[in-house]
């Protein structure tokens, strides 16, 4: 990078009351001789000609001897090292910026006792500043009781690999891979429309990530769009916490509305033909649906389960949640009596491998998960049931069984109480919500409010 920009980006964030001077016309950027404004409307070899050409700011400046406005050296600063137009654009402005409040201070390229970069040094030494500009912060550095000012600019590379370093300590295996994927979609889309890795990150702009955001939704679903905000406001929030950036600018951008897609309930008929069936043709399968069923997991949190997570003299359940680290279910009889022969089994076996009950796999628990849901596929494209249908859908069957016999002796509330026991609901309007979403709260027959 040019020294002459380095000094002059500086320049640019300097506070200070500032003389008027008529002495030069207005620096001005040169882009290769077409409209920057109008940059999207030009055609690619439009484009990619005005790349070839050199950019760079130009001014004039008042001749002492003649009075005349004379064009002065172009400024190039390193800018057209770039091969994109953001880059060589944000350096060229950065370099306009500074260098017309170093004409307004008071500098002549007809003083030819000191240069340009001199002149910003002589400045800079005198005037240390605590500003910060597009979000780029600075510390204070105290040497020999004076003070230098001492800028931390973090590229768009530096900062991935910092807050990914970062997530992976925090994240478990199962959202980090989820996370890098999402940021690492966004840095691809930067790169695809201009940026590079050697940017500062704070040239992406709200606009930008609205940009992404909305080609996501274009793409995909309204669901995956606010997904990589979330994502996307995490990493903006490590750069907040590590002193790289002064905001967070992804929280003020809105959250689109987004209908849930839930598995629904299995009808009666369908639940009996179901079980049935795994029974006699799958019974690893069978037993991993009973541990949904019986025991209201969810299917990742089947396929964490090891041998020693079961207590099978006390009928205890330890399993990893996604709201807690570990919580603690019993194991009803109904279910207890199906594990008998697990006793004998090494405790660090993962109670479900895809040949046997206790074993071992080498695959981490998403890849677990997702074969578990391909091995049901097969049994939902023997009774035709469609994408609504799930291994969620027994939770949800099982859940609504549960509320429903419940309600059938105790008020709403005594019946909620005690199913918030069985499924681990951490709240009462936390289960609320969820037995209305799954429509396991019916009316009674209510014909005669029609007659």
């Amino acid at each position: 990078m040019s020294s002459i920009f380095l000094l002059l980006q500086r320049v640019h964030d300097l506070v200070h009351d500032l003389p008027m001077k008529l002495n030069y016309s207005k620096p001005k950027i040169y882009t290769g001789g077409v409209d920057i404004h109008q940059w999207s409307k030009l055609t690619k070899k439009e484009q990619k000609e005005a790349l070839s050409k050199f950019w760079y700011v130009y001014y004039s400046y008042r001749n002492p001897k003649t009075g005349k406005l004379v064009r002065q050296t172009n400024i190039k600063g390193g800018a057209n090292q770039y091969k994109d137009k953001k880059s060589r654009y944000y350096v060229l402005k950065m370099l306009k910026e500074g260098l017309e409040i170093v004409l307004q201070d008071g500098f002549s390229p007809y003083d030819k006792n000191v240069s340009l970069e001199e002149y910003i040094k002589q400045k800079l030494d005198k005037k240390p500043s605590t500003k910060t500009k597009n979000n780029i912060v600075k510390e204070t550095v105290f040497v020999n009781n004076s003070t230098e000012q001492k800028e931390i600019i973090l590229s768009i590379e530096d900062a991935l690999a910092l807050v990914l370093k970062t997530k992976k300590k925090i994240l478990n295996q199962n959202s980090y891979p989820k996370f890098k994927s999402r940021v690492n979609r966004f840095n691809n889309w930067l790169l695809e429309n201009g940026f590079v890795l050697q940017d500062c990150i704070t040239t992406v702009t709200k606009k930008d990530v609205i940009k992404y955001l909305n080609s996501v939704l274009e793409r995909t679903s309204p669901r995956n769009r606010n997904n990589a905000r979330v994502d996307i406001s995490s990493f903006y929030q490590v750069l907040v916490d590590n002193d790289f950036i002064q905001d967070n600018f992804i929280k003020k951008i809105n959250v689109l509305k987004a209908i849930p897609e839930r598995n629904k309930t299995y009808k009666p008929s369908q639940l009996s033909k179901i079980l049935e069936y795994l029974k006699s043709e799958d019974p690893i399968l069978d037993l991993f649906v009973k541990f949904i069923s019986y025991n209201t997991l969810r299917p990742i949190e089947v396929c964490r389960l090891k041998i020693g997570d079961l207590d099978l003299l006390d009928n205890k359940l330890y399993v990893r949640a996604k709201n807690k680290p570990v919580k603690v279910k019993i194991i009803p009889d109904i279910m207890a009596k199906e594990l008998t022969g697990l006793k004998k089994k090494n405790s660090e076996l993962l109670l479900f491998t895809p040949n046997e009950i206790g074993g071992t796999w080498e695959t981490d628990e998403s890849n677990r998960r997702d074969y578990f849901t391909k091995r049901f596929k097969k049994v939902k494209d023997h009774f035709g049931l469609g994408k609504d249908y799930g291994l969620y859908s027994f939770r949800h069957t099982y859940i609504t069984k549960m509320y429903r016999e419940l309600a059938e002796n105790l008020t709403p509330n005594e019946a909620k109480s005690k199913l918030m026991i069985i499924t681990g609901h951490a709240t009462m309007s936390a289960l609320d919500k969820y037995l209305r979403d799954i429509d396991a709260i019916l009316p009674e027959d209510y014909s005669n409010l029609l007659e």
